[in-house]
């Protein structure tokens, strides 16, 4: 089988740890250890014997998980090696050749590489600058038909940071149900939303029971080191999963699910986020401060939640060009639009620590005077 190259992953992973400012990541500056548990809990940590354990998950983590989902037991939740083998597993188990996928664009490119990989086609439906990034309910309308085998969306949404209404969920679930399709979910930024008001999951949210969603650590949670994912869904969809799983990674490392745990618990949940939201809200600022001095340049539309900015831009020179010469010539990283088939996009990751996001716009401005 062969695979369309996963450009943006292809990217980042050629350039993000050789550059002194890599504005590429997509998640919170993460924590230490340290900073979330004590000496008593590390001591804990460092007792674990490293064996393979539950191959889906321990038990107490997969009920942790399910706490977040309405109806939701152990029983409907896979753990995974971050949600990208969540995803993975998703697609592989569920689709074959020759089904048609509807998928929300534009998007973390993965599950669009690895449909067309698998044999089956994409049928886009995108959401709408003009819009606030919202999608266009009629242009989903006209994707589904009675091969459409599942419709999938990203929400909140990479790179847009937008979030799904409740009136457009409810077209999800009714065109999706009008063709007996999947519904799947990439909802690895929930949690992440910056009015900290919790977007809204699709599991559970409806009567449709031909729903799977994904999530994990990396994003919301700033602990995407635990490469830890998860997917929910129902039992017989998530047993699929599980032995499909047995053919990739097999189970997941006992320390990362150790970890995962203890954050789960409903306190240390709460102070992650609410540390992390904060964060995100005081760097957007500088950031729209920032890009609020190059109006005839730069626009945007605020993420909802997330941590990252998707600016389009008004440069003399094509996004790939921009992005190169940054790179190379003020050690900056940047992702273009290009990596989401959008030509006159950048995709800016603003999680990380404030001074650290301060200097690397200083550098960006610094060659803006270059090439403006």
């Amino acid at each position: 089988m062969k695979i369309n190259v996963f450009e943006l992953e292809r990217i980042q992973s050629m350039y993000e740890n050789k550059v002194a400012y890599n504005f590429t990541e997509t998640g919170v500056y993460p924590y230490t250890l340290k900073e979330l548990f004590s000496p008593e809990e590390l001591e804990e940590l460092l007792s674990q014997r490293l064996g393979y354990g539950h191959t889906n998950g321990d038990p107490g983590l997969r009920e942790a998980i399910a706490r977040l989902y309405p109806r939701a037991e152990a029983g409907n939740v896979l753990v995974t090696n971050g949600s990208a083998e969540a995803n993975f597993i998703a697609i592989w188990s569920l689709l074959e050749p020759g089904d048609e996928l509807v998928l929300m664009l534009p998007n973390y490119m993965q599950i669009w590489g690895l449909t067309h990989s698998f044999g089956a086609r994409v049928r886009p439906f995108h959401l709408i600058e003009e819009m606030n990034w919202g999608p266009s309910l009629e242009q989903l309308k006209e994707q589904v038909n009675p091969r459409t085998k599942m419709i999938a969306v990203c929400n909140p949404n990479n790179p847009t940071g937008a979030v799904l209404s409740e009136i457009e969920m409810r077209w999800v679930f009714k065109l999706a149900e009008q063709v007996g399709a999947w519904v799947y979910a990439d909802e690895v930024y929930r949690g992440a939303e910056l009015d900290g008001n919790e977007t809204p999951s699709f599991y559970g949210h409806s009567d449709y029971k031909k729903v799977i969603v994904s999530g994990g650590f990396s994003k919301a949670y700033g602990l995407p080191g635990i490469r830890l994912g998860w997917l929910v869904g129902p039992f017989d969809a998530i047993a699929r999963c599980w032995g499909y799983r047995d053919y990739t990674t097999i189970s997941t490392g006992i320390v990362s699910q150790w970890v995962a745990q203890r954050v789960l618990q409903p306190e240390i949940r709460e102070k992650v986020l609410n540390r992390n939201r904060a964060r995100l809200k005081d760097n957007l600022n500088v950031l729209q401060q920032w890009i609020g001095k190059y109006k005839g340049l730069f626009s945007f539309i605020p993420p909802r939640a997330g941590a990252l900015a998707f600016i389009k831009h008004h440069l003399p020179i094509k996004s790939r060009e921009f992005v190169t010469r940054l790179r190379v010539e003020r050690d900056v990283f940047v992702i273009d639009g290009d990596c989401f088939g959008m030509e006159g996009y950048l995709r800016i990751g603003f999680g990380m620590e404030k001074e650290y996001l301060k200097a690397g716009l200083a550098r960006i401005e610094e060659f803006l005077k270059d090439i403006t």
